[in-house]
């Protein structure tokens, strides 16, 4: 291998050197990456035409109608004895309908079309794999590549059911273009309405889509929409990959929440998981063929012992053409724009991070830890997604801090576009359990929000699902506690406890949308402090729905503060999307004094001041700005209508003095209330970005 890796050129691999030299010293390692992936794309070439061709498998496996109304059926089971198609259409004769085998451990049936030439099996009907193995075992299996999976209530098991509508939803609002600035709301379905029960894909595009939109979003990641058995996985444990989750309702009708997202210039990435697999056999992938692999690993190696899940094979061919065609088919079937990879640390090394503290040190990214399968499929996905759809983008859920995860795959990186500042909601919670208000670390802060890798982008956030979980807090529960039970009520004086919380939810968002990342995410219900942790029906509550739902219903209550926090949230956004901070360079911070409890920084030409400080106002407070002329407040925490005390008068002009200050040519006066935030714009700048 050696010998190959001195002859292959990484075209752009300067470029990540002139960014990190001291990637250098592990140059073999990304050749030989880069070298394994060139063989994978040749490989592609000469058997399947290319990876176009071989991407678009779900038209060939699985079911599919031919024009005349005839039915083929294909399925890989390698290591079956032999294959039967059983369902409604055949009275469940468990053996009327045999698969024909063919080479590398495919099986293939065709059906004709009926009398009436309509096709033999009809939509909406179940159908199952009977799986004869070598053995002498009969399973039932729904097929890998099922487009449409159902369970009644009285059933554990789902059911393959055909899906082939006369008249499918034909989408027509064209994919919005790629946001400079990324504000992604992070939403479940099934979750997003104050009712307890399972909320509905209409319910979604009805009542919480314009919701978004009136927030300042342009970007919805959607959680468990791949099929899971299990509702309290969260989505996690998936059994069926090429199907929408049916508890939500039908695909027609995700395709319809994607178009109309779509018209409203929003654009909606899919929670992928393709870092593990439910263990279910029945209605799962575990044991299709009867083997213990097929398309995992066998196990150890198969098997994630943390998540009790299966492994899969990445340099299994078949396990390729299954990935990567269930990432094309979810791009081109419902029109997402693209995929936040679940799990990323967990595929990128053989220990899967379990029990692995990352130090940083480049030596724990390199070497016989890595699983160089998994990382070279993740480099392979992202080339074809990035060649096919320009636009597309790619989120990795990394805790490791891989150098080069966010970089071209043509420099030798791994291709994704951002990867999650998953250290910040640590930190906030870290401060909120362990620090009283006095001993902030302003420092300490700034650290956190702005150590990243130099030219990788990062999604920011407060907090996500995980901390809205059972078990965990929210921020707003960290913050407030049961007094959000009692003492929400704007018509009565704030208690010093909401008063805090309200204060510093607005701007611990506030600093961390404008200081953390090139992209900010949010949580659905997070952004208005919803009053209750999230935890799904399950045996330990008694299957109840009562946690498991978004009480937007409370914005609706003028007398509540919730409403409050959301207009805040709602402005913080617009002001982002009219001076666009997240689309800058990493901001300058000019003060972070421990003290007083300040954090200054410019972005953009926008400047940000903060005031952590419990009960300390300073009246004539010198900043720092680059670029002198008249600034004006553009967004201010303490506004009345966000739950603030106005301290602040807006028609105040702030003029810069050519007197340099904080590494900065110029500074001026300002006047910043305790527990206050203040985004100030230089009125003589064109902000178009």
């Amino acid at each position: 291998m050696a010998d190959l890796e001195d002859n292959v050129t990484i075209p752009e691999f300067s470029c990540l050197l002139q960014m990190d030299p001291y990637l250098k010293k592990y140059e073999k390692d990304f050749k030989r990456r880069y070298e394994l992936l060139q063989k994978q794309l040749v490989q592609l070439e000469e058997a399947e035409g290319g990876f176009d061709q071989f991407t678009r498998s779900y038209r060939t496996f699985g079911v599919q109608r031919l024009p005349d109304n005839c039915l083929v059926f294909k399925e890989w089971a390698p290591a079956a004895e032999a294959l039967f198609l059983t369902g409604d259409f055949n009275d469940w004769n468990k053996f009327a309908n045999p698969y024909t085998k063919k080479e590398f451990g495919k099986w293939e049936l065709i059906l004709p079309a009926k009398y009436d030439k309509s096709p033999a099996v009809t939509h909406k009907t179940k159908l199952k794999v009977v799986v004869h193995t070598k053995e002498g075992e009969r399973l039932y299996r729904i097929s890998p590549w099922a487009k449409y999976v159902t369970k009644d209530d009285k059933s554990v098991i789902y059911d393959w059911v055909h899906w082939d509508p006369p008249q499918p939803y034909i989408q027509i609002h064209p994919r919005p273009k790629k946001p400079l600035s990324l504000r992604t709301y992070e939403a479940h379905v099934g979750i997003a309405s104050p009712d307890a029960t399972i909320a509905s894909y209409t319910n979604f595009t009805k009542n919480v889509l314009p919701r978004i939109k009136d927030l300042g979003y342009n970007c919805i990641q959607l959680m468990a929409i791949m099929e899971h058995a299990y509702y309290a996985s969260f989505g996690y444990q998936i059994t069926s990959y090429f199907a929408a989750s049916s508890r939500y309702g039908t695909p027609d009708e995700l395709k319809q929440l994607i178009d109309v997202a779509h018209s409203m210039g929003i654009i909606v990435l899919l929670d992928v998981v393709h870092s593990h697999a439910s263990k279910n056999t029945e209605d799962g992938l575990n044991r299709f063929d009867g083997s213990d692999s097929c398309f995992f690993h066998s196990p150890p190696r198969g098997e994630h012992k943390l998540w009790d899940s299966r492994l899969f094979n990445y340099s299994s061919w078949e396990v390729l053409r299954f990935l990567l065609s269930n990432l094309r088919w979810w791009m081109e079937e419902y029109r997402f724009d693209g995929f936040r990879f679940d799990g990323v640390t967990s595929m990128l090394y053989h220990h899967h991070g379990i029990g692995a503290t990352f130090s940083g040190d480049y030596s724990e990214y390199f070497g016989l830890q890595v699983d160089e399968d998994s990382l070279v499929y993740l480099m392979l996905a992202n080339h074809i997604l990035h060649t096919l759809y320009p636009d597309c983008i790619t989120v990795a859920e990394d805790v490791s801090g891989m150098p080069a995860l966010c970089r071209a795959v043509e420099e030798g990186g791994l291709g994704f576009d951002y990867r999650l500042a998953m250290a910040i909601p640590d930190k906030w919670i870290q401060i909120l359990k362990e620090l009283k208000d006095e001993d902030w670390s302003m420092g300490n802060i700034v650290y956190t929000l702005t150590n990243r890798r130099y030219g990788e982008k990062c999604i920011a956030y407060a907090e996500s699902h995980d901390q809205a979980l059972v078990g965990d807090k929210t921020l707003a529960f960290w913050l407030m506690d049961k007094e959000m039970y009692t003492n929400m009520s704007s018509i009565v004086p704030m208690t010093p406890v909401v008063d805090r919380g309200i204060q510093l939810h607005k701007m611990i968002r506030l600093i961390t949308h404008g200081l953390g990342g090139e992209g900010y995410l949010n949580f659905m219900g997070n952004e208005f402090g919803h009053p209750e942790w999230l935890d799904f029906p399950r045996v330990g509550n008694n299957q109840s729905y009562h946690y498991a739902r978004r009480q937007y219903n409370l914005l609706d209550m003028d007398h509540l503060r919730y409403s409050q926090l959301y207009a805040f949230d709602r402005d913080m956004n617009r002001t982002e999307d009219k001076y666009g901070w997240l689309a800058a360079p990493p901001a300058f911070v000019s003060a972070k004094h421990e003290e007083d409890k300040v954090i200054v920084f410019d972005r953009a030409n926008v400047l940000f001041i903060f005031n952590f400080h419990p009960s300390k106002s300073f009246q004539s407070y010198r900043v720092a700005v680059e670029v002198p002329g008249k600034y004006k407040i553009k967004l201010d925490s303490d506004e009345r209508p966000y739950g603030g005390h106005g301290r602040l008068d807006h028609n105040t002009e702030f003029f810069s003095e050519a007197q340099p200050f904080n590494g900065r040519p110029n500074s001026m006066q300002v006047y910043i209330p305790c527990r206050t935030a203040i985004v100030l714009a230089n009125e003589e700048i064109d902000y178009c970005y």
